[in-house]
């Protein structure tokens, strides 16, 4: 398919609950979509990346500037297909998610074209994927638990919990009381040092799916002490950033369990790769998810209906982020998510909310 035109629109979609950064309480999420326009339909893709580099280096600012002068000239007027736009823009290092939005748009349009869907063109058979969701650093006890209430009454088949020095040991114990055997993990977002591992190593009275990414990416061989000194199972997130990165830890014993991020990795063609190469060595994983509207969710969910993912991911319903989301709702039912079967993502935008939310002008690169 020829690429005419790459549009990118910028958003401030509404938050049902604040979400805390480091820069304070954000009230909306800054979402930067990628609408790509070729001569055999169009497609849609979103960047997972954050306001603010405080999660990645990438940052939404960054990732429209890169795909404004880099990415999205490098394909305009050029036959490009999914697979094929990672060779086309090699010559940019990095910049992930801003590649993984681009190419989610180029397979949007593409599948549409041929009549599939993305569960299909990934190789997927589930009709539905159980679901678990993620329950951020709460002020005070009480309001944790009152949350995660919320979420078990809603059915959620798992629950994920921010940890971090000072709030963990406690609000664990404390969920765990109140949840019973419910699967139970943590994710530390890189919070700690290798210093900390006599006292993570207290998290296993807690029978724990697993401990996601409690040290800095880079540092793969703190994971490794970690992985030998506790029973929880350890999960990277952070440090996975393609598949080579995935087998070279499980290979050094840093990990036994993956969380697949398709725009942490570039794109669901590596986001596949990882995953058949871990169920080819029996290594679980499950799809992570970054608040992504109704586009992103889309495709997480076709991605997490693959047999590999055995754990539930982060594909909560529209309602655990948004009131209004910018496709037809994913509504939870007996703690799963519906995968998409329309063709290419499987789902609509709202375009009226896209005017309604929108942040700055349209950029369109031609």
């Amino acid at each position: 398919m020829r690429v005419e035109a790459v549009e990118l629109h910028r958003i401030a979609m509404p938050l049902v609950r604040p979400f805390e950064t480091s820069f304070g309480r954000q009230l909306a999420r800054d979402v930067l979509l990628v609408h790509v326009l070729t001569d055999v339909g169009d497609g849609w893709g979103e960047c997972v990346a954050m306001a603010d580099p405080v999660y990645s280096s990438e940052f939404v600012a960054g990732c429209d500037a890169v795909i404004t002068t880099y990415l999205g000239p490098a394909i305009i007027g050029r036959e490009v297909t999914a697979e094929s736009f990672a060779g086309l823009t090699q010559f940019v290092i990095g910049h992930r998610m801003a590649k993984a939005a681009i190419e989610t748009a180029l397979l949007d349009a593409q599948t549409r074209a041929s009549g599939q869907s993305f569960a299909q063109y990934f190789g997927a058979t589930r009709e539905a994927v159980d679901c678990g969701v993620s329950v951020g650093i709460a002020p005070d006890l009480d309001t944790l638990l009152a949350e995660v209430q919320l979420y078990v009454d809603e059915g959620y088949r798992r629950i994920k919990l921010k940890i971090k020095p000072g709030w963990d040991l406690e609000p664990v114990r404390a969920v765990r009381d109140l949840i019973g055997d419910l699967p139970l993990q943590v994710d530390a977002n890189t919070a700690y040092t290798v210093a900390d591992v006599d006292h993570l190593r207290e998290l296993d009275a807690f029978g724990l799916l697993l401990i996601e990414q409690p040290f800095i990416e880079e540092d793969i061989a703190s994971h490794v002490v970690l992985s030998s000194a506790i029973e929880t199972p350890v999960c990277l997130d952070e440090s996975i950033v393609n598949t080579d990165v995935a087998l070279d830890a499980i290979e050094r014993g840093a990990t036994t369990i993956v969380n697949i991020k398709a725009g942490r990795m570039g794109g669901y063609l590596e986001a596949v790769r990882l995953h058949d190469a871990c169920l080819e060595l029996e290594i679980p994983v499950w799809c992570g998810g970054m608040l992504e509207t109704g586009i992103g969710r889309a495709a997480n969910v076709a991605l997490a209906a693959l047999d590999g993912f055995t754990l539930p991911g982060d594909t909560s319903g529209s309602s655990r982020y948004f009131a209004e989301d910018l496709t037809e709702p994913f509504v939870l039912d007996d703690g799963r998510l519906v995968v998409p079967r329309g063709v290419g993502s499987g789902v609509e935008v709202r375009t009226d909310l896209l005017t309604q939310w929108r942040s700055t002008p349209v950029v369109t690169v031609r």
